[in-house]
């Protein structure tokens, strides 16, 4: 344990539960109705509604081999060549052969996937899929009718949720086990200000951290809170380098900041093609899928392109949909598209690269068991193995269901067990809040210096200006600004630092250029030296702990045995 925490207040109230699930998206909501069903006390705690998380913004689908002749190892060596010689194969394995049945559940639960004319589920390709395997929803709205069912079934079962929450700090016990967590809601209702829910197993599923860039595909609540909270738990994380961007990202002019509209991978799964302002195709020949190569390879090409044009964005022509496709197939997209001014039916759409999706987080073993006894992560907030350097479309949601089984089953499994009472830290450290306006900086640091183009230089640069926030905040302000004081604003911008820190630590320390890792500096893929993960551990200190694994397989999370 660290003992590191936030500065906060004491808890004012608290409840107990059996587990408490951080978060809304499609794998907290999975694990809090099994353990439901299951009998256990659950609280949902979500940081702002309960369908207000990043899985609602999901486009594309979520994949499985679910098509006639599509197979599960088929699924697992398109996911392994995507992640680029870094996935765990068996938490591969666990993933493409537990995906089908459990999108069948899911389906059972209530989510309405698109349906051919026979009635069988509709499904499309998508970047790095030698296969049509993506199942959607509402053409282009996958992840909002995931989010409804799951939504509805959650209020059906009554489970208890508190909305409107950010989570703060990790509760143990004497032993160092998991006791529950503290938390601050916002506005009133049955609980206000800081408080305490006490229960022996927790699980993080509080999504990524995208706001850490000036431009990104993640909502707003999208800050990094599971990781940050994680690593002051003394927890070990992996992979932060690996951060996506999605190649095509709606280019809504320069110095545009905060979430941006995406265009789905599936647009050119459908057939959509990349080309730059003369309408040439500049994918043809770069790939043998085109413009469908995996997300890395598109978004790198993107930028290539851009730097040999001098310009800043570059088009997806889709015109030859023609409108009925449009409409019927990406309405949002069409919809978003429109409320900026270009009509997709009759003109190519700018786009550009933007952070989307985090291959790393919180090191997990197959059973989203973190290095932290009681605290379990799955979702976007996990490092898996599943992705490796790049994570294959799609994968997401999919990996957010089977894991969010796996977490449930496990806490099932050590039901019923009584959180121990919560022991505060025997010299407790007290995190210092940024100064004002450290969040706009953060972000503009990171993008400049850690974004899709990085380099020993541009790193070295990013890492110096966040040490100069970090110690500011230490030092409580200097002349020209004051410390934040506690609250929602200064704790989100605190967990925005602590994981930028740790990006660009570990992006400074793999010297090569390896799925959505891209060193200018180093632009070839090391396998000798570089065929293995960073994990990284906060130390009591506040400083970081950098080490390297000895193969591509994670090391156990516990003393417990390893999977098979």
């Amino acid at each position: 344990m660290t003992g590191i925490r936030l500065h906060a207040p004491a808890p004012g109230w608290d409840i107990d539960a059996d587990v408490v699930v951080v978060g809304s998206g499609v794998a907290g909501l999975t694990a809090a109705l099994r353990c439901t069903a299951a009998g256990l006390r659950t609280v949902v705690v979500t940081k702002a509604r309960l369908d207000d998380g990043s899985t609602r913004w999901a486009q594309g689908g979520i994949a499985a081999a679910l098509g006639e002749g599509d197979t599960p190892e088929q699924h697992l060596d398109d996911t392994l060549v995507a992640g680029a010689g870094l996935c765990d194969e068996r938490a591969v394995q666990v993933l493409v052969t537990e995906g089908p049945d459990a999108v069948r559940r899911l389906i059972a639960t209530g989510a309405d996937f698109d349906k051919t004319a026979d009635g069988e589920i509709a499904l499309t390709r998508e970047g790095g899929h030698h296969r049509r395997r993506i199942a959607h929803a509402g053409g282009d709205a996958t992840g909002a009718e995931i989010s409804r069912a799951l939504v509805e079934a959650i209020r059906d079962r009554g489970v208890r949720t508190i909305e409107h929450a950010l989570v703060l700090d990790l509760l143990t016990d004497a032993e160092g086990r998991t006791a529950g967590v503290t938390l601050h809601v916002m506005g009133e209702g049955q609980h206000d200000g800081v408080g305490a829910v006490h229960a022996p197993a927790v699980v993080l599923a509080t999504g990524g951290m995208g706001q850490v860039f000036s431009a990104t595909t993640n909502p707003a609540v999208s800050t990094g809170d599971g990781v940050a909270l994680a690593l002051r738990a003394g927890a070990e994380v992996s992979d932060l380098e690996f951060v996506q961007f999605h190649p095509t990202v709606l280019f809504l002019g320069a110095g545009s900041e905060g979430q941006q509209p995406l265009v789905s991978e599936a647009v050119r799964g459908e057939g959509a093609h990349l080309v730059d302002a003369d309408g040439v195709r500049f994918m043809v020949g770069q790939h043998e899928l085109a413009e469908l190569a995996p997300r890395d390879i598109v978004a790198k090409a993107i930028t290539r392109r851009m730097q040999e044009h001098g310009t800043e964005n570059m088009y997806l022509d889709a015109r030859h949909f023609g409108a009925e496709m449009w409409e019927e197939r990406f309405p949002t997209i069409l919809a978003a598209c429109r409320s900026h001014g270009i009509d997709p039916v009759t003109e190519p759409i700018p786009v550009a690269p933007a952070a989307h999706y985090a291959s790393g987080g919180v090191r997990t073993d197959l059973r989203g068991r973190t290095t932290v006894p009681g605290l379990y992560a799955c979702g976007e907030v996990a490092c898996t193995g599943v992705h490796g350097a790049n994570r294959l479309a799609s994968n997401s949601l999919l990996e957010g269901l089977v894991f969010a089984e796996r977490i449930a089953d496990d806490v099932i499994a050590a039901a019923p067990r009584v959180a121990g009472a919560p022991v505060p830290p025997a010299t407790p450290v007290t995190l210092p809040l940024p100064v004002a306006g450290a969040r706009t900086r953060i972000q503009r640091i990171m993008t400049a210096g850690a974004g899709v183009l990085r380099s020993e230089a541009s790193l070295r640069e990013a890492a110096e200006a966040l040490d100069a926030l970090h110690s500011d905040a230490v030092a409580g302000g200097t002349d020209d600004t004051k410390a934040g004081e506690p609250g929602v604003d200064s704790w989100e911008t605190t967990n925005l630092l602590c994981v930028s820190r740790v990006l660009v630590a570990a992006a400074r320390r793999r010297e090569e250029t390896r799925g959505c890792h891209w060193r200018e500096d180093h632009p070839d893929r090391e396998d000798t030296e570089w065929r293995r993960h960073l994990v990284v551990r906060l130390t009591p200190e506040r400083t970081l702990d950098v080490r390297t694994t000895g193969t591509h397989d994670f090391p156990p999370t516990s003393e417990a045995p390893r999977e098979p």
